[in-house]
């Protein structure tokens, strides 16, 4: 078959050549498409995203796919006021590009109601970024009650009622990812802040925790330290540090955060202008005063102040993980240096120690609360119930209630230089549970025992 055209051959070259050009730009885009990281189908509720960093982290979101409730009271920095003009702005310019997105005018010490928009609205919650605050700075001394409360109040209860509605939707679902905004002034301190920067890093310590109960059900937490130019923070900043800091530039970090693939929790971030760090807990090597058996006084403290406080040796990271660990290991070095004459073996500590006799009483109430505490519910077979009603026949305690009589007999035991002990608690319960415990003083071990008899 012959093809006929009236083209020349260079013009059908620059054709052929432009085709080409177009085919490999398709591919460029395709690729960097794939490659975009995307919230199709995730709900993403920002709270204070009325504007500043919040407006930005809604659009963000909404450019990627992602259903945004946009939550926003409307009130001034200092929290005065209520005004739903500035969350329907931010959602009209979400549905003017085409992304999806719905106004929340609740305050977030309302969390409940907040929540409720997401999952009326969309069905569900993936991602919530704790960003509503406000500013009522006062030297520490002029601080009134007021000042102190209304800011605790925003940011750090704000924060804890908003997660507390969404974690058990977190959890059901198995994902969620959660930020808490923090501050520098939060992490260093800030004269006139007393108020807002306690309740920032209360922020931080909430994260850590909710990082480790969430971890189990893919719930992670991070804290962010973000240094943006917003209505809070005009008229702090100079003009041109302050257009440096664009909100804008912080929104990349969080973004990243709060997608599928990143898998940090427990961190802290600080991020401005574009520039993003994690920040870390790090400890001296510090001294143990306490060898030779020596009682350790402040006289002492004194005399090693310098050694306590050098940070010019080896400097180690502070983790939850090894904290324990690493203090365990400090005292028995201290106690590997004390003298044999003045160290009696550990069965010799145990004879002298007299421990009393103690007798814990319950009732079926007390059984019911513990299982119900502990997460037990009512299976399609009814296999639980025998745990959560008192009048079945088969109507039993769970073995590990023996815990219970434990923790209140071990607040009964004075403070002791020894570090193990053995307790016996022989409590049949219902005629067919015995309870031995082994614990260990120095939390080194805890060992539950049970022995049943059919």
């Amino acid at each position: 078959m012959i093809l006929c055209t009236s083209r020349s051959l260079p013009e059908k070259f620059a054709i052929f050549l432009l085709s080409a050009q177009c085919q490999s730009r398709s591919r460029d885009l395709f690729s960097k498409m794939a490659d975009e990281l995307r919230f199709d189908g995730r709900v993403v509720l920002v709270t204070g995203a009325g504007g500043g960093l919040g407006k930005e982290y809604a659009l963000a979101f909404a450019s990627r796919g992602a259903s945004v409730v946009v939550n926003d009271l409307g009130g001034d920095a200092k929290g005065g006021g209520k005004n739903s003009a500035a969350a329907d702005k931010v959602v009209e310019e979400i549905r003017s590009r085409g992304g999806k997105a719905v106004a929340d005018y609740n305050s977030v010490e309302d969390g409940d109601k907040v929540v409720q928009t997401a999952l009326d609205a969309f069905g569900r919650i993936d991602v919530l970024i704790n960003n509503a605050g406000i500013l009522r700075d006062r030297s520490f001394g002029r601080t009134s009650d007021v000042d102190w409360d209304l800011v605790h109040r925003v940011h750090l209860r704000g924060a804890f009622k908003v997660t507390r509605a969404a974690w058990p939707h977190m959890r059901k679902q198995k994902y969620g990812k959660i930020i808490m905004t923090s501050s520098t002034s939060g992490v260093l301190g800030n004269f006139g802040q007393a108020n807002y920067s306690a309740a920032k890093m209360g922020l931080i310590g909430l994260s850590n925790t909710l990082s480790i109960e969430g971890t189990k059900y893919n719930v992670l937490s991070n804290a962010i330290v973000p240094t943006a130019a917003s209505r809070l923070t005009e008229g702090i900043l100079p003009p041109d540090v302050f257009e440096a800091l664009k909100p804008e530039y912080i929104a990349p970090f969080v973004v990243y955060l709060c997608h599928e693939s990143c898998l940090e929790t427990g961190g802290v971030f600080e991020m401005a202008g574009g520039w993003g760090a994690q920040l870390r807990w790090h400890e001296s090597a510090g001294a143990m005063l306490r060898k030779g058996g020596v009682t350790v006084t402040p006289e002492m403290v004194r005399d090693n102040w310098t050694k306590i406080t050098d940070w010019s040796g080896p400097v180690k990271e502070k983790t939850r993980e090894e904290n324990m660990t690493d203090l365990m290991t400090k005292i028995e070095e201290a106690n590997a240096t004390v003298p044999e004459s003045k160290s009696l073996s550990m069965k010799e500590k145990t004879k002298q120690h007299k421990i009393a006799e103690s007798s814990y009483t319950y009732e079926a109430k007390d059984v019911i609360l513990y299982a119900l505490g502990v997460g037990v519910t009512v299976q399609e077979d009814s296999s639980h119930l025998k745990f959560l009603y008192e009048g079945g026949d088969d109507f039993s305690t769970l073995p590990t209630f023996g815990v219970i009589p434990a923790q209140v007999y071990c607040s009964k035991i004075p403070s002791i230089s020894w570090t193990s002990v053995t307790l016996e608690l022989l409590n049949k319960c219902y005629d067919y549970q015995i309870l031995i415990l082994t614990f260990d003083i120095s939390f080194q071990q805890q060992v539950l025992q049970f022995i049943r008899f059919d």
